[in-house]
C-alpha cells in the first residue's frame, strides 16, 4: 500500500468536462421531475430558474475556492480551513453519508427494471450492480473516468434528441404529434394554477435535482490540471442548466397538461408518448438504467473520496487513507460500497423500516452544504485580501453577493420547514446535522488540550 497523499492523477480533460456535463442529469431528473411540474404547474419553470441562480452562485464560490486549492476533501477540507475542524468533519460526514445512502436507491431503481426485464430477485441484481462498479471503481480511476464519459455522453445525447424532436413537435413539423404550440403553459388553469405555494414547493424539489455538480471539484483534483479543468467546467454551468434543465422541462410543459394523468407515469415517458414515438415506456426506462448506473458509479467514486480525505484529516479511520500503487483509495472504496450493500439488503428484508427513515436524512444536506461552501468562501476571500494573495478565480461583487447568497439558501432551509412534506427531512437532517457538529467541536477540542 502507498501512504496517503498518492491519488491518482488518471482522470483526463476530456473526462471531466463530460462527468461535469452528464453529472447533473441523475437519474432522478427523469422521473422526478413530474412531481415538480404537478406542483407548480408550467410555473415550475420559475422554480427551476430560481433555483439555478442560487446553485450558479454557490458554484461561482466554490470555483474560487477549488482553484486556489484543489483538493479531493473540496468544500469540506475549506471548511475546515475557513471555520476550524469541526465544520470540516460535520460536512465531510454528512456528504459521506448522503452518498452512501444515495447507492442502495438508486441500486433499487435499476434492480426494479432490470427485475423486470430479465425475471432475476430485484436484490440479486442490485448487489450485482453495487459490487461490479465497486471493483470497476477499485480497479483504477480511469475505470470510472471511462465508465462516467460514456454514461453522461448517453444522458447528454438523449436528451438533445429529446429537446429536437419536442422542438420539432412544438413546431408543428412532427406529424406523429398529438400536441403542438405552446398553448399547455396557459391553458389549463393558467401558467401558475397552485399560485405562490406551488412555486414554492416545486423550488425544493427543483434545488435538489442540481445536486450533483459540486462533484467535479472533487474529480478534478484527480486529473493533470485540476485548477483549469475546474475552471472550464463551472464556466459551462449556466448553459447546461439553460439547456439540459429548461430546455427539457419547457418542451414537457408546452406537450403535456400539468395536471394530466398520463405524467404520473414520468414526464419525459408522457413527452414522448405525445409526440408519438413508439415504445416509449422502453427508451425511457433504458435511458434511467444508464443514468442509475451513472449516479452509482458516481456515488461510490465520491463517497470513497470524502472518505479518503476525513482519513487524511485524521477524522475517519486511517486505513481509509491507504491506496493502492494505481492511486486508488481502495478501503475507503470498501466501506462505502459495504455500508450501501447494508442498507439494500435491509431495504428487502425489513421494508418501511430502515431506508424511508433514513432517506430523510438527505432532505436538507444539499442545503447545509451550499451553506457551508457560501461561509467558507467568505472566511477565506477576507483572509487572502488580509494576505495580499491573488487568487486565479474570484466571485464577483464581494461581499454583497456573498451575502446575499448566504441570504438565499437561509431563505431555503425557511421554505422547508414551511412548505408541507419537507418538515420531517429538515428535522431529521439538523438533528443529524446537529449530532455531527457536536462530535467534531469535541474533536477540536481535544487537538487544543
Amino acid at each position: 500500500m502507498a501512504s496517503h497523499g498518492s491519488l491518482s492523477k488518471g482522470l483526463s480533460s476530456r473526462q471531466i468536462t463530460m462527468i461535469s456535463i452528464g453529472g447533473v442529469i441523475g437519474a432522478g431528473f427523469f422521473v422526478g421531475s413530474a412531481s415538480a411540474i404537478s406542483a407548480a404547474g408550467p410555473a415550475v419553470l420559475v422554480s427551476f430558474g430560481i433555483a439555478a441562480i442560487l446553485v450558479v452562485l454557490v458554484m461561482g464560490m466554490l470555483a474560487e475556492l477549488a482553484t486556489a486549492n484543489p483538493d479531493t476533501g473540496s468544500f469540506s477540507t475549506y471548511a475546515q480551513q475557513a471555520m476550524g475542524r469541526w465544520a470540516g468533519f460535520a460536512i465531510g460526514w454528512l456528504y459521506w453519508w448522503f452518498y452512501v445512502l444515495v447507492i442502495p436507491l438508486e441500486a433499487i431503481v435499476a434492480a426494479d427494471i432490470l427485475g423486470a426485464w430479465v425475471g432475476v430477485p430485484s436484490m440479486a441484481i442490485g448487489v450485482i450492480l453495487i459490487v461490479g462498479l465497486t471493483l470497476t471503481n477499485i480497479m483504477s480511476v480511469k475505470n470510472f473516468g471511462t465508465l462516467e464519459y460514456w454514461f453522461s455522453l448517453i444522458k447528454v445525447v438523449t436528451i438533445l434528441a429529446f429537446i429536437a424532436l419536442g422542438a420539432c413537435a412544438i413546431a408543428g413539423l412532427l406529424p406523429s404529434s398529438s400536441a403542438s404550440g405552446f398553448g399547455h403553459l396557459w391553458q389549463d388553469g393558467g401558467f401558475a394554477p397552485a399560485g405562490l405555494a406551488g412555486i414554492a414547493s416545486a423550488l425544493v424539489l427543483a434545488l435538489f435535482s442540481f445536486t450533483g455538480m459540486e462533484i467535479v471539484t472533487i474529480a478534478a483534483a484527480e486529473s493533470e490540471d485540476p485548477r483549469a479543468n475546474i475552471r472550464r467546467a463551472i464556466r459551462s454551468v449556466v448553459w447546461r442548466m439553460l439547456i439540459f434543465y429548461f430546455g427539457s422541462i419547457l418542451v414537457i410543459v408546452s406537450l403535456v397538461a400539468w395536471n394530466a394523468p398520463a405524467l404520473q407515469a414520468g414526464s419525459f415517458q408522457s413527452a414522448l408518448e405525445t409526440m408519438g414515438i413508439p415504445g416509449a415506456s422502453t427508451i425511457i426506462q433504458a435511458v434511467i438504467l444508464v443514468g442509475v448506473a451513472s449516479t452509482l458509479n458516481s456515488a461510490i467514486f465520491t463517497a470513497s473520496r470524502m472518505g479518503y480525505s476525513l482519513a487524511v484529516r485524521r477524522d475517519a479511520p486511517r486505513a481509509w487513507a491507504q491506496t493502492t500503487a494505481n492511486g486508488v483509495p481502495k478501503v475507503s472504496i470498501f466501506y462505502a460500497s459495504a455500508g450501501a450493500l447494508v442498507l439494500l439488503v435491509a431495504n428487502y428484508t425489513l421494508p418501511q423500516t430502515v431506508l424511508v427513515p433514513l432517506i430523510a436524512t438527505i432532505g436538507t444536506i444539499a442545503l447545509v452544504m451550499y451553506l457551508v461552501i457560501a461561509v467558507s468562501q467568505v472566511i477565506l476571500r477576507k483572509r487572502a485580501i488580509a494576505q495580499g494573495r491573488t487568487l486565479l478565480v474570484k466571485f464577483p461583487l464581494f461581499p454583497a453577493l456573498s451575502y446575499l447568497t448566504i441570504a438565499a439558501i437561509v431563505a431555503f432551509l425557511v421554505l422547508m420547514a414551511v412548505v408541507p412534506g419537507h418538515q420531517t427531512e429538515l428535522l431529521v437532517s439538523s438533528v443529524l446535522t446537529l449530532a455531527l457538529i457536536v462530535i467534531g467541536v469535541v474533536l477540536q477540542k481535544r487537538d487544543k488540550a
